[in-house]
């Protein structure tokens, strides 16, 4: 498969230096979507949802221009604890969920898409990954949320930054808590 061809519907820094470290240098195309979920969407099916609405927006982009071909790749994690968690935006949000995920388990759930576009060759699957938390002090989080580490990821915390440190153990991939679940999309893109 040309590599030239990979486009990354994402800007996640993490995806992209997943998809680099293997390889493949993807054009990078950064969906504007709305991401609110219709009602009665579970963990699973909501970040397949999304992720299949992000490869369809950049697969249109591409439509217009007759630029077929193109394997487009999008992802979408979700961060689950008795409620969905998303990406703090202040200090205060950024405490509040590091503060509730302590001493707790949680869900990591990455929708991935693939697709060739102008095709109907559609790849969509989910990849759930648990998470537990130690127990850690009030003065850990501030330090923590004094970083920059916090502000653009599900769940306000970067498993293979500083926050490592108070990750107990986890059930499943560990790629798909960082970024996403990469042996597994290769695995799809094989088949591609």
């Amino acid at each position: 498969m040309d590599k030239k061809q990979i486009i990354l519907a994402s800007s996640s820094p993490r995806r992209i230096k997943m998809l680099k470290e293997n390889g493949i240098n993807p054009m990078i195309i950064s969906p504007d979507i709305d991401e609110n979920l219709p009602e009665g969407l579970d963990l699973r099916q909501s970040v397949m949802f999304l992720a299949l609405k992000k490869a369809l927006y950049v697969e249109n982009l591409f439509l217009e221009t007759n630029d077929l071909n193109n394997i487009i790749i999008a992802a979408d994690t979700i961060v689950y604890c008795d409620k969905i968690i998303g990406k703090p935006e202040t200090k205060e949000e950024a405490f509040e969920i590091l503060s509730f995920l302590r001493n707790k388990s949680h869900w990591v759930a990455t929708g991935v898409a693939i697709l060739r576009a102008g095709s109907n060759v559609r790849k969509a699957f989910y990849e759930l990954t648990e998470v537990f938390f130690k127990d850690y002090k009030d003065e850990d989080i501030i330090e923590y949320i004094n970083t920059s580490e916090p502000y653009d990821k599900a769940g306000g915390y970067a498993i293979q930054g500083s926050w490592g440190k108070y990750i107990d153990r986890i059930i499943g991939d560990l790629d798909n808590v960082i970024g996403f679940p990469w042996s597994r999309i290769e695995q799809e893109m094989k088949k591609i």
